[in-house]
């Protein structure tokens, strides 16, 4: 999958801007609407008031006055206002200038109409009380929207000259806003391949907390990955060495050898100690394949049918030593995990009790399942581990002081590592005398004893 890449600057700056223009915009319009709202309410109770003065003061004429028609004031607003007055016979008895001699408009209160010019006006018509008078007043509605668009200019104006400079204190406040993601970058970027402390900066946001922590996370596993690394190619070739001389100095007496039984007695040697070598290095591989951090494929496993499968391949093993080996698998125990992994670990947890259990002794095996989980059980009857060594014993290479039985101090390692890998359990308990070896693996719908 590839990588889509962007800039968190201009993303930031756009998303910023854009916002606060959409906003700016729509504040606008609706100030523009509100504003336009308000103005209409206020020019029509202007009308209003102008049509009842007009009716006050309009007992001065009588029906034998001529029509009067007023003359234009100083304002440039007063040529879109006309108005008459009529009286009950239909007579025109005052108008304004530019009123025409018809009547403006034959309903009662608000009306408007476009004009032969195609202007829209707004009229106000009312009767007095005695309704022997009544005036009309008229109003071209471009007078409300040139009001509208001068109010609409004045909050664009600032909008159009404050928008570049909040743009340019954006991107000024956006750029020293994310410096500290430059600086850790810069950090990282001069890093040696070695270096795998915790990236420690003198100052950076809270919200990249989580990504300096899980950087740090994955450089203490790198590190210790390296370690382990480190130590396992040590190890390795520590406890290689041995066998690999004997085989050498095996040779040599072979090679030296003065009959025939002293050849064979070497070769025998040889035979041995590559059989040895050859399980250490299996051993060994097998713990580099579990070293990596991913996960092996995990699916439902037979655990009483693995059981039973590892008990036939080392029930050979254990007769030649005089060992009697018994299972107790009463019924299908189904764990979650991988099955090649669940046999090494079946394999190396009977395997080291019967190593270790003497001549003529005991192992018994037990595989089980309950609301907890499933659990596979080995006792034998051998030395057992002392309470003290038990945390030391799943580590590479070691083995209990005194003791002369064969092997490399790799099995239980193998064991805790395929426990760790399935998310279980490794415990140890006393058998009087020997040892209990449990692994209680995660409960998985389907287990039943």
């Amino acid at each position: 999958m590839t990588t889509r890449w962007y800039s968190l600057r201009r993303r930031l700056l756009a998303l910023l801007l854009g916002g606060v223009t959409a906003g700016w915009l729509v504040t606008m319009v609706f100030s523009y609407f509100d504003a336009h709202h308000e103005i209409d309410e206020l020019f029509d109770a202007q009308l209003a008031q102008a049509a009842q003065t007009l009716l006050a003061l309009s007992g001065e004429y009588d029906n034998d006055d001529d029509v009067v028609e007023l003359m234009w004031g100083g304002h440039p607003y007063q040529k879109k206002l006309v108005f008459q007055l009529w009286d009950d016979q239909g007579r025109l008895l005052l108008r304004s200038r530019g009123a025409p001699t018809m009547r403006l408009t034959d309903a009662l209160g608000f009306s408007e109409r476009v004009d032969t010019r195609g202007q829209r006006w707004l009229y106000y018509s009312q009767w007095d009380a005695q309704r022997q008078l009544r005036v009309e007043v008229g109003e071209n509605h471009a007078v409300r929207e040139e009001l509208s668009s001068y109010i609409a200019m004045r909050l664009l104006a600032p909008a159009v000259l404050g928008l570049p400079l909040l743009g340019m204190w954006v991107w000024f406040a956006i750029r020293r806003g994310i410096a500290p993601i430059d600086t850790v970058a810069d950090q990282i970027a001069r890093r040696a391949p070695e270096h795998l402390d915790a990236l420690t900066p003198e100052r950076a946001p809270e919200e990249i907390r989580p990504l300096i922590e899980a950087l740090n996370g994955l450089f203490a596993r790198v590190d210790r990955a390296l370690d382990n690394e480190r130590r396992f190619t040590a190890d390795a070739a520590h406890e290689l060495r041995t066998p690999l001389a004997a085989l050498a100095a095996q040779a040599r007496v072979a090679e030296r050898a003065r009959d025939a039984a002293e050849r064979e007695h070497a070769l025998s040697q040889i035979r041995e100690g590559s059989r040895r070598a050859s399980t250490l290095i299996e051993q060994l591989l097998t713990l580099a394949r579990l070293d990596p951090g991913n996960r092996p494929e995990m699916r439902p496993v037979a655990l009483d049918t693995l059981a039973i499968e590892v008990c036939a391949d080392l029930g050979g093993t254990a007769l030649d030593k005089g060992i009697t080996l018994t299972l107790d698998a009463p019924a299908t125990v189904t764990t979650r995990g991988n099955p090649e992994l669940a046999r090494i670990l079946l394999r190396n947890l009977l395997d080291n009790a019967i190593r270790y259990t003497p001549a003529g002794g005991k192992v018994e095996a037990c595989v089980t399942a309950d609301a907890e989980g499933s659990m596979f059980v080995v006792a034998d009857n051998g030395p057992g581990i002392p309470e003290a060594e038990r945390a030391n014993v799943t580590r590479r290479f070691h083995r209990l002081a005194g003791q002369d039985v064969e092997g490399s101090g790799l099995g239980l390692s193998i064991v805790a590592r395929i426990v760790e890998l399935h998310d279980a359990r490794l415990e140890f308990d006393d058998n009087a005398p020997g040892l209990i070896a449990r692994v209680r693996f995660p409960a998985l719908a389907g287990n039943h004893a």
